[in-house]
């Protein structure tokens, strides 16, 4: 039984990333990315109008002025992208 509910877990993680992958490839909704294992190369090739918010040795995370920021990372050599800053289901109280 507890195989089958670390299965049923993996499957729930992994189908949340992906619909939070295809959000950034879909969608402007994101007001940043964060770009996975990102490549010296990459940086090079990154949209014009981008700017780094913050950066790891695993991931980096950019904002975009560009329309279909996504997929303009993907060009650019992006290996794994996922939005950045969307507030969820939820909203958040506006801070003062």
């Amino acid at each position: 039984m507890t195989i089958r509910w670390l299965f049923a877990l993996a499957l729930v993680l992994l189908g949340w990333i992906t619909v939070m992958a295809l959000v950034m490839v879909f969608s402007d909704a994101a007001p940043a990315a964060v770009v996975f294992f990102p490549s010296e190369d990459f940086l090079n090739h990154v949209p014009e109008g981008t700017s780094i918010l913050s950066r790891t040795s695993l991931t980096l995370i950019l904002q975009g002025e560009t329309t279909d920021f996504g997929r303009a990372l993907y060009q650019a050599g992006a290996l794994f992208v996922l939005p950045a800053g969307l507030t969820g289901c939820l909203p958040l109280p506006k801070q003062p």
